[in-house]
């Protein structure tokens, strides 16, 4: 083989070792582009994961203040609606409270009535003496009908006619006015207890009236519920 046959050989061979290196370095060259573009996608998708999560984290706490907004102004209403309520069934105590003051107004009306209410605590007492307590404005009636209220309660009981002590000493407090408008007041009516003090039944008309409003109170909120709605 003379030297141009071996410059010859040795150039293919040259050929060939560049061509392998250059399919080699392509091969590498793709093969690290492939990988790059895999981890560029895998963090592509772990972005947007943690994307999603913060979306879905941040529109459940907008789910939750608005449950709890929602929460708090419906609250806030049936507050508002209790509170009117409420007013509503105090004033309407109030002004069946200033109807009681004209009860006293008719003299022989509120004799009668006076009569009635001390019959009336005797046959729940049933003692066959008691302390009776009354304003001092109604003294002098009280005493005017107390002959013919024992009798009348010693016929309807069946027993003796009752010894009744009328306190001069401790009355029931005035009727309301405007010289004492947060001082104790009462409307009128009448207090018995036995003579010991050990039983007491408190007759006066606002007793009587804090009785009544108690008893109609759930019929007065089912109407005013009913004229809410």
């Amino acid at each position: 083989m003379n030297d141009a046959d071996v410059s010859k050989q040795i150039q293919q061979m040259v050929r060939f070792i560049r061509q392998e290196a250059e399919e080699k370095a392509n091969e590498i060259l793709v093969s690290a582009e492939e990988e790059f573009n895999i981890e560029k996608l895998q963090l592509v998708e772990a972005e947007k994961k943690k994307i999603r999560q913060e979306y879905e984290r941040k529109e459940k706490q907008v789910q939750v203040r608005k449950k709890i907004e929602y929460s708090m102004q419906l609250n806030a209403s049936r507050i508002k609606v209790l509170q009117a309520q409420d007013d509503m069934v105090n004033s309407m105590k109030d002004g069946a409270g200033k109807e009681l003051l004209n009860v006293s107004q008719n003299q022989h009306h509120y004799k009668n009535l006076l009569k009635d209410l001390i019959v009336q605590s005797l046959l729940r007492l049933k003692e066959p003496a008691v302390l009776l307590r009354c304003r001092k404005d109604d003294h002098h009636l009280v005493e005017s009908v107390l002959h013919s209220a024992k009798a009348e309660y010693a016929e309807k009981a069946n027993v003796f006619p009752p010894e009744i002590i009328v306190d001069h000493n401790i009355y029931l407090p005035p009727a309301p006015s405007h010289h004492n408008a947060h001082g104790l007041s009462c409307s009128g009516g009448v207090v018995l207890a036995s003579r010991d003090g050990k039983i007491v039944f408190e007759n006066s008309l606002d007793a009587r009236l804090d009785v009544a409003f108690r008893k109609k109170l759930p019929e007065i909120r089912k109407l005013l519920v009913g004229q809410a709605v």
